[in-house]
């Protein structure tokens, strides 16, 4: 009768090793946002909410109505039928690269009027900006110029006038094809 070898203790050992290594592979993979530093998942984009600036708040006076609050800062994101005189605009934005961002601005009206604006410190349109661009997507090197300079704009061709409305309206325009009739002739 042939002898059998009890195998179980390396084989467990050897179980045991793997689970423990894959286990610290995993909870490597959650803590990072690069696996070994070279592949990153891709995440989707979350953008919730109004875009307040500093610039928009500045606008909003109280005495305000509420069309023209709405007009300044968009639709608010929550109204409630409970609380009639409250508009709560709320952004959140996460962003791969960038650290996500929250604000909460409170509008508070008295019946058709705005009474006031609860509102954090809120980033003006260019630090908003700023604060989504990510390093990579940063031109290298000198950026573009936005504007002309004065020799560039004297040398643009001048603009061309507008063809008068009146006389074009008179000319037909389009392909000049011929049709058949539409009714065939008895």
């Amino acid at each position: 009768m042939p002898q059998r070898i009890n195998a179980s203790g390396p084989l467990t050992a050897a179980a045991l090793l793997g689970l423990a290594s894959l286990a610290g592979c995993a909870s490597y993979f959650q803590s990072t946002d690069s696996i070994l530093g070279v592949i990153t998942p891709y995440r989707v984009e979350i953008v919730q909410g109004n875009v307040v600036t500093k610039e928009q708040l500045a606008q909003v006076k109280p005495g305000m109505s509420r069309v023209q609050v709405r007009d300044i800062l968009g639709s608010p994101l929550v109204t409630d039928i409970f609380h009639a005189d409250r508009w709560d605009y709320v952004f959140t934005i996460k962003r791969q690269g960038t650290e996500p961002q929250e604000r909460r601005i409170v509008a508070l009206f008295d019946g058709e009027q705005l009474k006031s604006v609860e509102a954090p410190e809120v980033p003006s349109e260019k630090e908003f900006v700023a604060s989504i661009t990510r390093s990579k997507d940063l031109p290298r090197g000198n950026p573009p110029a936005l504007e002309l300079t004065e020799d560039q704009r004297k040398a643009l061709p001048p603009p061309v006038a507008a063809p008068d409305t009146a006389a074009s309206a008179a000319q037909p325009s389009g392909p000049n094809r011929p049709y058949p009739p539409l009714e065939a002739a008895p």
